[in-house]
């Protein structure tokens, strides 16, 4: 018995140690990766570039992981990361003025994902490098395989170097939406849809097999407007006369590097390694093994304090501009499809969530103006109009202004409406005044095809009517009919009285169609062209703060713990898809991801009627 308790305490004994040791390992190996979050210092030598890396997607809203990504490369993770907007703008901003940068030097090519990298938002990076140049500092580009939007933010640049083996591949700007009206019927999917507006066509890709007269006739005169604006921009950009871009489109389409010099697209041909030694020359290392002087833009952004209508660069650590004795200004972001409920899903905004966010805001007196960044094609309507609700108390309050991004549509507009005042970018994509419902019902395919029967009991005539086990009846067709046509009535009302127009105005330029951000102005759908600094500037003085104002940004971003348990859950992996079938697949599972995002309450939603994806 002796040898039995001496053995079970020596094991017992045992298991405490390897315990412990484990849970102090744990806390080691969790300090050692929170160390490698953690952002080192940034250095800035004299006659620096700043060398921007076009690749990584610039998104209105600030990263909610902060430091996670310089953790996750650590681990080797390949993410392409994630710039936000106002982070570039004011670092292009500093740099202009700050002694120690030489020059800007603009490489790799545009990644457009999700709602980031649209043209509203490289309208404004693009005035940022213009304005960069125009302070008198060079600004070099290097492309290889350049898209449209590569070649847009390059025509800001006074020299721009093409790859001898590169090319322009910017055929023009094309739309292509997947339709999956064949495939339902394939696998005996129904679909029932009630709508209101003759070009609300979110409907079209479950009911239709191609576009209608009215869809197609709006897209088309969307994707001009937006393609005017891009080709204007860079003959202006590039000195060429009007049109001529066009031609040189029409005739090439992918560009090769001889065509591209000789149509003054380009100033030079040459390989990279030869644009690295200039730039070596440039900042005094001509024949150095060592790189050019260089600094990140990214890191560069971590020296510029966000407060304040002038940014500069602190010699140390981030700074913040103003005081903030008379007050702040908030900015709050709602970037992503409009949705029901309390997520924290990135691209979505979660209607209750944000309606709360903005109540915090408006019961904090700290906070003296408000402006509210939208980047949406809409969504609910029950979460839209959560949101709209928080909006119009908002600006009962204190001054709300409204800066559309790339997408400002539907529930976007929605959401915008009861603002004092919009600013939008000439490219962005806003309007679609007009709302429908999507029924689903799977009768043929778990009857038919898989011998599921169902049967029904009830205690009111209309109980199942929500059922997706078969088709509605048309009564209850029409009772959802008409929920549309009132919300509809409401939304026409609400940007009537918002917006301060006659009621036949709205209802002419409503009936779900898009407009660019140029039309909507000439339309009275918005006030300014302009981008979130215009927005921010008009805020302040609408609350008389000056230029020293401290900003205060929303949603605020997540702890590391929090942002580091996530990144283990594999659920939280993006998959990637490579060459064209893949981004076809991409596509499809995008759409269908969307499809079952559709959580409406009442089924009722107010969205662009189509992802607008343009190359």
């Amino acid at each position: 018995m002796k040898n039995f308790f001496t053995s079970f305490f020596a094991t017992l004994s045992a298991l405490l140690v390897l315990l412990l040791g484990g849970v102090v390992l744990s806390f080691l190996l969790l300090g050692a990766l929170v160390a490698l979050g953690q952002k080192k210092p940034v250095a800035v030598q004299d006659d620096s570039y700043l060398v921007f890396d076009l690749s990584a997607n610039i998104l209105d809203t600030p990263a909610q992981n902060e430091g996670l990504e310089e953790l996750m490369e650590a681990l080797g993770s390949e993410s392409r990361g994630h710039l936000q907007l106002r982070q570039v703008t004011r670092a292009l901003q500093a740099a202009a003025q700050d002694k120690s940068i030489q020059g800007l030097f603009l490489v790799g090519s545009v990644q457009a994902g999700s709602y980031g990298s649209g043209f509203a938002a490289l309208k404004e990076v693009h005035e940022g490098i213009a304005a960069f140049r125009a302070a008198g500092k060079p600004v070099k580009a290097y492309l290889s395989v350049a898209r449209t939007r590569d070649v847009y933010l390059a025509s800001a640049a006074d020299e721009i170097t093409l790859d001898p083996y590169g090319a322009l591949a910017m055929p023009g700007l094309a739309s292509q939406p997947m339709f999956f009206a064949g495939a339902f019927e394939k696998f005996g999917v129904g679909v029932q849809v009630t709508r209101v507006g003759k070009y609300k066509s979110g409907v079209e890709p479950y009911t239709r097999k191609d576009m209608s007269a009215e869809n197609r006739e709006q897209v088309q005169k969307l994707i001009d407007d937006l393609w005017q604006d891009l080709t204007v921009t860079i003959e202006t950009g590039r000195k060429l006369p009007a049109g001529s871009l066009q031609r040189v489109v029409d005739a090439h389409g992918f560009i090769r590097a001889d065509d591209a010099k000789a149509a003054g697209l380009v100033d030079r041909i040459a390989y990279f390694d030869e644009v690295l030694d200039d730039l070596k020359a440039a900042t005094g290392r001509k024949g150095s093994k060592e790189p050019f002087k260089q600094v990140n833009l990214k890191e560069y952004a971590r020296l510029v304090g966000g407060s304040g209508l002038a940014a500069r660069r602190s010699s140390g650590e981030k700074i913040e501009l103003g005081s903030g004795e008379k007050g702040r200004v908030a900015i709050v972001y709602a970037e992503g499809v409009i949705v029901d409920g309390m997520g924290n899903e990135e691209g979505y905004v979660y209607g209750a969530k944000t309606a709360r966010l903005l109540r915090q805001v408006r019961q904090d007196d700290g906070i003296k103006a408000v402006v509210l960044r939208v980047n949406s094609p809409g969504g609910s309507v029950t979460a839209s109009e959560a949101i709209g609700r928080e909006v119009r108390l908002l600006q009962a309050a204190k001054p709300v202004v409204v800066s559309m991004g790339s997408y400002a549509a539907s529930g976007g507009y929605w959401i915008s409406a009861p603002a004092g005042r919009i600013f939008a970018e000439p490219t962005t994509v806003t309007g679609s005044i007009g709302v429908y419902g999507i029924l689903l019902n799977f009768q043929t395919l778990l009857t038919d095809k898989l011998g599921l029967t169902f049967d029904t009991v009830k205690t009111g005539k209309y109980a199942d009517a929500l059922t997706v086990t078969r088709p509605k009846t048309p009564e209850e067709m029409a009772l959802i009919q008409g929920s549309v046509d009132w919300i509809y009535e409401q939304f026409i009302s609400k940007v009537t009285a918002e917006r301060k127009l006659e009621r036949k105005t709205v209802e002419e330029i409503a009936q779900g169609r898009v407009w660019s951000g140029s039309e909507a102005l000439k339309l009275g759908l918005v006030d300014e062209i302009g981008g979130l600094d215009a927005a921010l500037k008009h805020a302040a003085g609408e609350a008389k703060l000056g230029d020293g104002f401290r900003v205060s940004e929303y949603p605020r971003p997540k702890q590391f713990a929090e942002s580091f348990t996530e990144a283990l859950d594999p659920r939280q992996r993006e998959k990637t898809f490579g060459g064209p079938a893949g981004v076809l697949i991409k596509d499809a599972m995008q759409e269908l991801r969307a499809l079952g995002k559709f959580n409406d309450p009442q089924g009722l939603y107010a969205r662009l009627p189509f992802d607008l994806r343009l190359n």
